[in-house]
């Protein structure tokens, strides 16, 4: 019998669900139980990572310690599991369809036709079964993307017909999550498309072992009755997902309503403790009972779409739950910043955040807005982009270097405080060349970055292609921009602060994505803090 079982999360109805949530909640109950636990998201789009996809299409793209470009639900799992994630986690059929027809080209498969079954098929599965074969996971959840019924997942669904079969009976379960809508004008809630969605995944020769199902009002022992034998699902293994005021709230919603226990129960596994959620529940309390209130302005070029900065987003609730304050967030779109309204929109902000990007859209507008904190002394954050363009605000109004730029906005700019990596000028291709993954830190003590970290060697995840100049170093410090994080093997920069300012920090890295429930993110912590302060 394997030793590793296997959930798999599908989604029907509609997209949009939240199957990552109900799978990092699921996952954060059964770890509570003393099981280890990860999980996998496979994206049914033909792109081998989200890498290349514009954040308007798909969200922020995550990135993991070891360099993959990830869907954004492993955000969600890492924050809520308290772990990190891997190149593992996150499949794509261009992955997928990548991988298998580099094996024809080399032969490998002997002259044989290749097909979906059970070419496609084989090397899915092989994927879902990597993390399980490692032997570090008790439990192993796959969330598959997109909705059943959907042409482009039908080989994952096939997939895990034949694993579910393979694995045998307690091994594999199929967990669906459905919608139930609310017909205002009839005053009920509706069954038929959740009847409709399981009777789609069983033609495909799954059936589901748990339903859960979204909904807007509480759903009845009727309802579940009827779903039950509809279905062919237990009534107990009917689990209503009702709206909840905050994601975070999603774990205790499925304990109360035993969706662990139904789970272990199918997989007959027997819970090691009772899921307390101690630590979990003091950051709820934290986060719905705040002792005050602040606004911090977020500046960015995607803030039409919220989950283009997702991450961001989360590290500013975790780090005003540990401040014990409500965090208003204000999106502010840079290519609507100028110098006449800067002051108008800037109004009545705590602290100021400039948010990570590509491209030279809006970049004037992000350059305002650091000269803005820089000149009126409001607690500052730049990540990435919002780095550079400290770099470059610096270099134009204090050293007076008036063409100062990035070689990304200005290939011909006299001053490129702001330069390509030497080893990025020969890459053309755009997908997976960039800086990525984890790299190290020297942090220089009595700084703010040390102060937040208190130490002075930082592992943090990266994701761009241009670097801060070393060229300019001496400048920039003789006049007070000072370098106070570099790689100790590289000598790049990686953070740079101003000492005679409040709170003045930018950083190349992605501190947002090593953000999580249980250990909220020291500089966005401290960030938070001076805020605080200056208000």
């Amino acid at each position: 019998m394997p030793k590793t079982k296997y959930i798999f999360v599908t989604g029907g109805v509609t997209s949009s669900l939240g199957k990552g949530i109900i799978a990092a909640s699921l996952a954060k109950l059964l770890q509570s139980s003393g099981f280890s636990v990860t999980i996998q998201k496979l994206d049914p789009y033909i792109n081998v990572d989200p890498g290349t996809l514009n954040p308007y299409e798909h969200g922020e793209c995550f990135v993991t310690d070891d360099g993959a470009e990830t869907d954004l639900d492993l955000g969600h799992y890492e924050r809520f599991l308290n772990m990190p994630t891997s190149q593992a986690n996150n499949v794509t059929t261009g992955r997928i369809y990548q991988t298998v027809i580099n094996k024809e080209r080399r032969g490998d498969y002997l002259g044989k036709t290749v097909q979906i079954i059970p070419h496609i098929t084989n090397e899915i599965k092989r994927r879902i079964k990597i993390l399980g074969e490692t032997g570090d996971f008790d439990i192993v959840i796959t969330e598959i993307g997109g909705t059943v019924g959907d042409i482009e997942s039908l080989p994952y669904v096939e997939s895990v017909r034949q694993l579910q079969w393979e694995l045998g009976e307690h091994n594999a379960i199929v967990i669906h999550l459905t919608l139930v809508p609310y017909l205002a004008a009839a005053k009920e809630l509706k069954t038929k498309p959740t009847q409709h969605s399981v009777k789609e995944l069983m033609q495909s020769g799954v059936s589901p072992d748990i339903l859960v199902c979204r909904t807007e009002h509480h759903i009845n022992e009727g309802i579940r009755r009827k779903l039950a034998l509809f279905c062919n699902v237990e009534k107990e293994a009917i689990i209503e997902s009702i709206d909840a005021s905050t994601i975070y709230d999603v774990p205790n919603l499925m304990r109360k309503e035993g969706l662990d226990k139904v789970v272990l129960k199918k997989l007959n596994l027997k819970a090691k403790e009772e899921p307390t959620l101690i630590a979990w529940n003091k950051f709820l309390e934290h986060y719905k009972n705040p002792k005050g209130t602040i606004n911090i302005g977020l500046v960015g070029k995607y803030v039409e779409l919220q989950d283009a900065y997702k991450s961001i987003l989360e590290a500013i609730n975790h780090a005003g739950a540990q401040n014990e304050i409500k965090v208003n967030v204000h999106s502010i779109h840079s290519e609507e910043l100028n110098k006449e309204n800067v002051t108008e929109k800037f109004k009545g902000l705590s602290g100021i955040i400039v948010a990570p990007g590509f491209g030279d859209r809006g970049i004037e507008g992000k350059i305002e807005a650091v000269k803005f904190a820089r000149e009126n002394n409001i607690p500052f954050l730049g990540i990435c982009l919002g780095m550079q363009m400290a770099v470059i605000e610096f270099a134009r109004n204090i050293l007076n270097l008036e063409n100062a730029n990035s070689t990304e906005m200005n290939l011909s700019t006299s001053h490129p405080v702001i330069d390509l990596m030497e080893d990025q000028k020969m890459v053309t291709d755009k997908g997976g060349t960039m800086r990525l993954g984890a790299w190290e830190c020297k942090l220089k003590k009595n700084t703010k970055a040390y102060k937040a970290y208190g130490t002075t060697l930082i592992n943090e995840r990266h994701r761009h292609r241009y670097e801060y100049n070393n060229e300019y170093s001496e400048q920039l410090t003789n006049a007070g921009l000072i370098a106070t994080g570099v790689n100790p093997k590289t000598d790049l920069v990686e953070i740079i602060e101003l000492p005679n300012h409040p709170w003045f920090v930018g950083v190349q890295y992605h501190p947002e994505y090593k953000s999580t429930v249980l250990n909220p993110h020291p500089l966005f912590v401290d960030f938070i803090k001076a805020s605080i302060e200056n208000k």
